[in-house]
């Protein structure tokens, strides 16, 4: 796979599209097959720069392959939520008959979602000292410990949330600067990343220390992603502020990446493990391009080469790859959603 040549192109016959009345950022898709045969939900947010937001839900039919928003699924969300994200296992969820989503924003908010209803359930604030919480950048939800989440915030903090009983569970100073985002390894431990230009690992059995398994390679380089390898813990990437590289981390030998995939000609903005493989993962960037990448045990002398590409209209923002539809990875760019069959 040394040979660019031998790319793959994902076919624009492989995609649905979905066109929203505003610019989109924030894409999450349900674990639940609750809905009608072959219909999954996808929540998609807006991204305007102004108080007012909405959040949509939309139901994609894998056999006709259509997109289609529901009126009464959409409502309005303080500030562009910064991630939306589904309960991990609906199945388990508290409520039986619902799914619960998540989004972060000006504060951690809960919302239960019913086949023609969307009802606000909690708002989780983590400041002490008054009714404003610093922005958040980012959350995970953890899917081991189902009422756990954790946020990342502007403050340098990182808090985990009991959202059963919507009590703080912990608070950590986690950085030097603005924490942008926090992804879970196992039940007990998460990681995050920073302005600070490092990749943290916590472990919450002992809240006193952190391990640092790696820092930018220019001082100071915000780090804005961070994505564990949910079937080979060992594994993490991460992506730098205005760089085209994604770096792959193991755990087990900090500080050295075991991989830098440099093929993108712009800017990375998200990452996404494969749900289904532990050796892929799909990037998104400035370039307009989504890649999906095999690692090979052992790098070649002139890196890596994406396995496929696909080429969208403009600069691809956020990107999720399903773990219900483990075919299927979402893209938001401009005011569309875009789904790829790879």
């Amino acid at each position: 796979m040394e040979n660019s040549t031998q790319e793959s192109h994902l076919r624009s016959e492989n995609s649905v599209t979905y066109d929203s009345p505003y610019p989109l950022y924030s894409v999450a898709f349900s674990s639940s097959a609750r809905s009608p045969h072959h219909h999954h939900r996808i929540a998609v947010g807006s991204f305007i720069e102004e108080y007012n937001n909405r959040v949509d839900l939309l139901s994609f039919d894998e056999e006709t392959l259509t997109i289609k928003p529901n009126p009464n699924l959409s409502f309005e969300h303080p500030y562009p939520p910064t991630k939306l994200m589904f309960h991990p296992n609906a199945a388990a969820s508290l409520r039986k008959s619902a799914d619960l989503l998540a989004s972060s924003g000006d504060f951690l908010r809960l919302w239960e979602v019913r086949d023609n209803s969307i009802e606000p359930l909690s708002v989780l604030n983590n400041s002490k000292t008054g009714e404003f919480c610093a922005p958040l950048t980012s959350f995970d939800w953890n899917e081991l410990e189902t009422r756990r989440i954790g946020t990342s915030s502007i403050d340098t903090t990182c808090t985990i949330w009991d959202i059963e009983r919507g009590i703080v569970e912990t608070q950590l100073i986690a950085h030097d600067k603005e924490v942008y985002d926090i992804a879970w390894g196992e039940a007990e431990i998460f990681a995050s990343v920073s302005a600070d230009g490092s990749v943290r690992i916590f472990d919450l059995r002992d809240k006193e220390h952190s391990t640092i398994i790696y820092e930018s390679p220019r001082p100071d380089t915000p780090l804005l992603r961070l994505a564990w390898n949910k079937l080979d813990v060992r594994y993490m990437a991460t992506i730098l502020m205005d760089c085209n590289k994604i770096v792959i981390l193991d755990i087990r030998s900090p500080t050295i990446p075991v991989a830098e995939l440099e093929r993108h000609r712009a800017s990375v903005n998200a990452i996404a493990w494969a749900p289904q493989s532990s050796r892929h993962i799909c990037s998104a960037g400035d370039d307009t391009q989504a890649l999906i990448w095999d690692l090979p045990t052992v790098a070649g002398p002139n890196g890596i080469d994406p396995m496929s590409m696909y080429s969208a209209g403009s600069e691809i923002n956020q990107l999720q790859w399903s773990a219900a539809l483990p075919d299927w990875i979402a893209i938001a760019f401009s005011n569309k959603l875009q789904l790829l069959k790879v």
